[in-house]
């Protein structure tokens, strides 16, 4: 079903017959999932609490693994710029892992900058790299600010520490953080639901903005905001891909009524 919706030239992730099980779980969260991510667009998921949004978008980057006993079955492949696909549940060294996350970013729900000053914030993934250039690392830090939309408010004090920011600059600069990596898809969790009316609008032109260069998934209970953000919706249920298509189609003419029951805030 959904591997129609989009043409598999422009894909950055593929997400093929995908099954997901905790350790302590005796059945799936996540049940033979088909989900195409087309590069340079925004993919939003929905659905009711304990779904499986945020198990799908986590292990899209393998972060699951950070706990150990978790099962996956099926693909995750990731898309190289030359077209080649990369199954990411195959990798097991944990410089994978990391050079994983460093290509699929993710931003959570709650803003988690380190405990370090601003700059350094921004500078940590880029130094655990191997950049060492200081002057090289200075331009690069200064400019996934810019791109955060975030170094007006801070370019005076990159070396105040980030934990004085206020909760919406403090979820730019983590964006600034992941970007500075020029990762191909970054994943969000849910990234606005802790923030004021002002920051989420902030965040939310932002996201626009970023999928000139990165490819987004966002995983949201705002129903106006996958409607006003996103190029692509996906509707999970109960561990299942109810329904995916083209956000317009899925908020204007669901082919599901599970969906339009859902979209309608008949349930949820």
């Amino acid at each position: 079903m959904a591997k129609d919706k989009v043409s598999k030239h422009n894909l950055v992730m593929d997400i093929k017959d995908f099954t997901f099980t905790y350790a302590s779980a005796q059945v799936p969260s996540l049940k033979n999932i088909n989900l195409p991510v087309e590069e340079n667009k925004i993919t939003a998921m929905i659905g009711p609490s304990g779904c499986g949004k945020s198990t799908l978008l986590r292990a899209m980057n393998r972060i699951h693994d950070l706990y150990p006993g978790n099962t996956y079955k099926g693909e995750i492949n990731l898309y190289t710029e030359q077209g080649e696909a990369k199954n990411i549940l195959k990798l097991k060294k944990e410089n994978d892992f990391i050079k994983l996350r460093q290509e699929v970013g993710m931003i959570f729900q709650k803003p988690t900058p380190f405990p370090m000053s601003i700059f350094d914030n921004v500078a940590y993934g880029l130094r655990l790299s191997g950049l060492k250039n200081k002057s090289i690392l200075q331009g690069k830090v200064e400019k996934a600010l810019k791109d955060a939309a975030i170094w007006d408010e801070t370019k005076e004090r990159l070396k105040e520490s980030a934990l004085g920011l206020s909760g919406g600059q403090q979820q730019r600069l983590c964006i600034a953080r992941a970007v500075a990596l020029k990762p191909r898809v970054l994943l969000f969790d849910e990234p606005t639901s802790a923030l004021d009316p002002i920051s989420t609008g902030a965040i939310e032109e932002l996201i626009s903005e970023l999928k000139k260069d990165i490819s987004v998934v966002i995983v949201t209970h705002n129903m106006q905001q996958a409607s006003r953000l996103s190029d692509y919706t996906a509707f999970m249920y109960l561990g299942d891909l109810a329904e995916f298509d083209k956000t317009e189609k899925i908020f204007l003419n669901p082919s599901k009524k599970l969906t339009e029951d859902y979209i309608t805030g008949r349930f949820g």
